[in-house]
């Protein structure tokens, strides 16, 4: 395929395609998992494994977005998608090389961790997750164009995320923390869900089934509604279970975006050119609601 070359392109492209705001799924995970084994298990944080492990997901997720601009552009589904690094680029082999390695060094420091705990567990967790991660674009897999990328997305950056970055703290497991991964999992997915709102006549073209195409924008809108409500209602069903102490409610501070989130995707699901920023509120809800109750688990 012949890549559709962008012609002078300026610094707002450039922020596009490096997608800054998107790194929260990797710090929001470890965060919160390492605050609920701080609460759970060890009343102290060890920094060393954490500030290794965050630079290490944040590695891993700049792998994961530069090579799925990669296996996109093999498939055509970018050929109209400006902020591309392969497009703005040009070049394909640079941004793969770049992506493995990200990868690499990502992996290397949590084998360290793994090295320093004599103990693999934490990088097997990390490995399943990459593996994960690169079937929703990856060859022969690409799984996300069956419309599995958001599973993918909630058990990479839900269940999986939150046992290693708990599991580097205690090495120990938590039901308590299972919990709060399926709460993360879930916003994370919410981010990738209204990714597919403003791009499904490209999706059609591409042949990419995602689950806006398969359910249509207006009842994907009135999807979105029980995603986000299921956020908070998780976490109340948490707290009168008790595996959550009564702070963590404050994740009702990140209310107001989920409203805003829902609305703006109600009114403008159809209209792509108003409703591709949906992502960035998702993004904003996620990286909110996770904070509040990291917070939450740590006073």
């Amino acid at each position: 395929m012949t890549t559709k070359l962008i012609e002078r392109p300026n610094s707002k492209l450039w922020l596009a395609a490096i997608k800054p705001p998107m790194y929260s799924v990797a710090v929001i995970p470890i965060s919160v998992g390492t605050a609920i084994a701080f609460a759970d298990e060890t009343q102290t944080i060890n920094w060393p494994i954490f500030s290794t492990f965050l630079i290490s997901a944040i590695l891993i997720i700049a792998w994961l977005n530069l090579s799925n601009d990669v296996f996109d552009s093999e498939t055509g589904i970018d050929k109209n998608k400006a902020h591309s690094l392969v497009n703005l680029t040009g070049n394909k082999t640079l941004i793969f090389g770049l992506a493995n390695l990200f990868l690499a060094i990502g992996v290397l420091g949590i084998c360290a961790i793994s090295w320093w705990q004599k103990d693999p567990t934490v990088i097997l967790l990390v490995v399943l997750c990459c593996a994960l991660g690169y079937t929703y674009q990856g060859p022969p897999f690409r799984l996300g164009y069956q419309g599995l990328g958001e599973i993918i997305c909630f058990f990479t950056f839900g269940p999986l995320a939150f046992a290693a970055a708990y599991y580097s703290q205690t090495q120990t497991w938590s039901a308590t923390n299972f919990a709060a991964s399926a709460i993360v999992g879930i916003t994370t997915s919410i981010i990738l869900f209204c990714s597919h709102f403003h791009q499904v006549e490209d999706d059609l073209a591409a042949g990419k089934k995602s689950p806006i195409v398969r359910l249509g924008t207006k009842k994907g809108a009135q999807l979105l509604q029980w995603l986000c409500g299921s956020v908070y209602a998780l976490t109340v069903l948490f707290v009168a279970l008790g595996m959550f102490p009564i702070w963590t409610l404050l994740i009702f501070g990140s209310l107001p975006f989920a409203i805003d989130l829902c609305r703006h995707v109600t009114d403008y699901h159809d209209q792509p050119a108003k409703v591709s920023n949906s992502k960035f509120i998702a993004v904003t809800l996620h990286f909110s609601s996770g904070l509040l109750l990291a917070l939450g688990f740590v006073l």
